[in-house]
């Protein structure tokens, strides 16, 4: 954001959102009734198996659009591939990963743009649409609202674990399990329920994503250490330090946001900052939706 704020900006009528805010994607108004979504992510293996590592790239691209209350229709695969070390194979699979997870999305891949580097890439310039006056904002929350995150928090500290050989196998099943579950269901119940704000929790780990809706919604969040869903497996891992450089920045960066209780110890702090990858929808929910959501 420091760097965009010396950028020229663009005065179009039709940018409903655009870098000048914190939202997790940019829309555009085609008509009164239609408007596109856009993003873009990719990032290098976070999981040793290459199918694995592309479906989880896959849905990490398509949440964003998810969490705007959008539709992802199209995307085009961004590769980035060392191929005088690994074997051609590896792409292929890397690939395969993303379109099957593509295709359970209902996303059509349609093209894409490979260059090459000194470790794998990948990811997607995803696509999507929705109605302008039903955008899903990261301004929309309002006070009294209830926090309902819809899948469990540590999978950064997990695969830094696994990086150290400090999982195992049955582990690392799970926890890509969970990264590589789409957000679309999620998305769909939220939008019939008419939820205003929400987000997906990724790199900047809890804490910085609800701090972003907090603050471009004027309210404050109070939030219960034993209610929050975590893969148990984290607790151990975070006490043994194995802590991803995303969630030692992300607690810094939290230092002035948040007011901790006491018996609130560092491995706790550790796993609200925890940096995701293709992380849960954090909802933001009327009390009185709360059971039709």
């Amino acid at each position: 954001m420091q760097v965009l704020h010396h950028l020229n900006k663009f005065d179009d009528p039709n940018i409903l959102i655009g870098f000048n805010s914190i939202d997790d994607a940019g829309v555009y108004k085609l008509t009164d009734d239609l408007a596109l979504v856009q993003t873009v992510d990719f990032f290098p293996p976070i999981v040793d198996d290459p199918y694995d590592f592309g479906a989880v790239a896959c849905a990490n691209s398509l949440s964003d659009v998810y969490a705007m209350g959008g539709k992802p229709i199209s995307a085009l695969n961004l590769v980035g591939f060392p191929s005088n070390k690994l074997p051609l194979k590896v792409l292929e699979e890397i690939l395969k990963g993303g379109a099957d997870k593509a295709k359970e999305a209902g996303v059509s891949i349609i093209g894409g743009h490979t260059i090459k580097t000194k470790e794998p890439l990948y990811g997607l310039s995803v696509t999507g649409v929705v109605h302008p006056q039903k955008i899903i904002k990261n301004s929309g929350a309002e006070k009294g609202d209830l926090l309902i995150l819809t899948k469990p928090l540590g999978s950064g500290i997990i695969t830094t674990a696994l990086k150290q050989g400090k999982t195992n196998e049955e582990l690392e099943d799970k926890v890509t399990g969970i990264m590589a579950a789409l957000n679309k269901s999620a998305c769909e119940a939220m939008v019939e329920v008419g939820i205003k704000a929400a987000t997906d929790i990724t790199g900047f780990g809890l804490l910085g994503h609800l701090w972003e809706v907090c603050s471009s919604s004027g309210v404050g969040a109070e939030i219960y250490l034993s209610r929050i869903p975590t893969i148990k497996e984290v607790w151990d891992l975070a006490a043994q330090k194995c802590i991803p450089g995303g969630t030692l920045a992300n607690l810094k960066f939290s230092e002035d946001k948040v007011v901790w209780e006491e018996r609130i110890d560092q491995v706790a702090k550790f796993v609200l900052a925890d940096a995701q990858t293709s992380g849960g929808l954090l909802i933001f929910c009327p009390q009185e939706k709360k059971d039709k959501l």
